[in-house]
């Protein structure tokens, strides 16, 4: 038998917990979070990998209205961040309204009833709203290269860390030197018996101000006035070194005199100047993701610890095979290939299917990426995202959290208001906000023809960077005050799908 529910929360990491907390302060009280995990946390769930810490400061990384002033770190470990959201789910009262272990597997639009069809590993649930609140680091994406399956030794990737797994005086290659390579790396080479890095595209690596932060500065935090400052100061990093950075490179050239400082830093940083040439990145400075880290590129300086940069050409019984006809015998195989953000199968990672039958992701690859504000999508009635494409800026992921959780309550509140069971956004608002963020294009970093040999994730096949090319100022603005206009509320067979 079906369980009913008016909102049902797909994802129980910080998007449908402040999504949660949001609808409850609004007095939308019958909703159900659900989650393949079995505890909630997310990306903080999944990822505990040595050394998982959070890649910007802890004073932004958190809720603006649950401010934690205990971390132990200017910026928190992973164990921390699961703990935060695990004090989220039991302040909010939220536990009573999970269910976990529970995989969704597909989402069919009921047009005659105006609810959502949702199947799940554990059973249907009918929904007459629903919100995707899965992250964009949630899906693990295996590297596509030959005979994977075939290596004898141990494989894992990284958001799926084995702790069983001895690491102490094994052979260990790792696949990647992304983000969360640029953290294992270092924490693992002093363990391992040797250790191989096969890195096919370098990543910007800058010096990370993370100090332990004195139990006298975070018994203060507890004091009027002084949490605030810490995090104004932490956000206006953020907004400088990201949204101002990427969106308005060729007006502010944060950038370009980042690129020069973070040159002078790795070049102290690698004695070998072979290994230095093979480690620089020869793209512009925010065309990926860049990486902070104090001791990633030093371990470079070790012995022990081998950087390959010929292309994998199969993966063996033994280990790698590369296209110099090297094998490099491995016990252990990391895979630190990231996740599938733009893939179509990572938006969500379920089947969606609108009035008609018309499938989300079929439509988003046939038309390209859009939405209004990251969040609705013409065609798609009674379904928002929290992390929708054009809605993230590259702040604080909790900015754009509760953003788009006060763009959902808004709408919300007007369909029960009006009493109206169906909800969609219209042509025009999707429209010219689209034309609005993708005027911007050309001022963007990821505009730089240098980008095109960066490998990163966040261009779409298209070519396409699905950011918000916006200030935190401005996104947060808008997505609290935008005409209701821009909103249809109807009544059940009336919504027109979409072309």
């Amino acid at each position: 038998m079906a369980i009913l529910t008016d909102t049902l929360i797909v994802g129980a990491g910080f998007s449908g917990i402040g999504t949660a907390i949001a609808l409850r302060d609004a007095g939308f009280d019958d909703f159900l979070i659900v989650d393949d995990a079995d505890g909630p946390g997310g990306v903080w769930h999944w990822n505990t990998y040595p050394s998982v810490a959070v890649d910007i400061p802890s004073f932004s990384y958190q809720f603006s209205f649950e401010q934690e002033s205990d971390w132990s770190r200017s910026y928190a470990p992973g164990r921390e961040l699961k703990a935060y959201a695990e004090h989220c789910v039991d302040k909010y009262r939220l536990a009573s309204q999970m269910q976990f272990s529970t995989r969704v597997q597909s989402a069919t639009y009921d047009e005659e009833a105006a609810t959502w069809q949702v199947e799940t590993s554990r059973g249907p649930i009918t929904a007459r709203t629903l919100v995707h609140a899965g992250g964009p680091l949630s899906q693990p994406k295996s590297p596509d290269i030959p005979g994977l399956d075939s290596f004898a030794g141990v494989t894992m990737h990284t958001s799926r860390w084995d702790h069983s797994v001895d690491l102490a005086g094994k052979r260990v290659g790792i696949i990647g030197t992304g983000a969360t390579a640029v953290q294992v790396i270092p924490e693992i080479a002093p363990i391992t018996g040797h250790l191989t890095v096969f890195q096919r595209t370098p990543i910007w690596c800058l010096p990370k101000l993370d100090v332990a932060l004195p139990r006298p500065l975070r018994s203060a935090m507890r004091l009027p006035g002084v949490k605030g400052a810490l995090r104004l100061a932490s956000q206006a990093y953020v907004e400088v070194t990201f949204p101002i950075a990427a969106h308005f490179h060729k007006r502010v050239p944060v950038a370009g005199v980042a690129a020069a400082s973070a040159r002078k830093y790795m070049a102290s940083q690698v004695r070998d100047p072979r290994t230095r040439e093979k480690l620089l990145p020869t793209y512009a400075l925010g065309c990926k993701r860049p990486s902070f880290h104090n001791s990633y590129l030093s371990t470079f300086n070790r012995d022990d610890v081998a950087l390959v940069t010929d292309s994998i050409e199969e993966i063996t019984a033994e280990g790698i095979r590369t296209v110099d006809g090297t094998v490099h015998e491995l016990d252990v195989l990391i895979l630190a290939t990231g996740f599938k953000v733009t893939d179509k199968d990572a938006l969500p990672s379920y089947t969606v299917l609108g009035p008609g039958g018309v499938d989300l992701a079929d439509h988003w690859e046939a038309t390209r990426f859009h939405s209004y504000q990251g969040v609705s999508t013409v065609g798609f009635p009674n379904i928002f995202a929290v992390f929708g494409p054009y809605g993230y800026n590259g702040a604080s992921f909790f900015t754009l959290v509760e953003n788009s959780a006060a763009h959902i309550v808004r709408v919300l509140r007007e369909a029960r208001r009006r009493g109206t069971p169906v909800i969609e956004v219209t042509e025009t608002a999707q429209e010219e906000y689209m034309s609005g963020v993708l005027a911007r294009k050309d001022g963007q970093v990821f505009a730089d023809p240098s980008c095109g040999g960066a490998n990163s994730y966040y261009f779409t096949a298209n070519g396409d960077v699905p950011f918000r090319a916006s200030t935190t100022i401005e996104a947060s603005w808008t997505n609290r005050r935008f005409p209701l206009e821009h909103y249809k509320f109807t009544d059940a067979g009336t919504v027109i799908q979409a072309t």
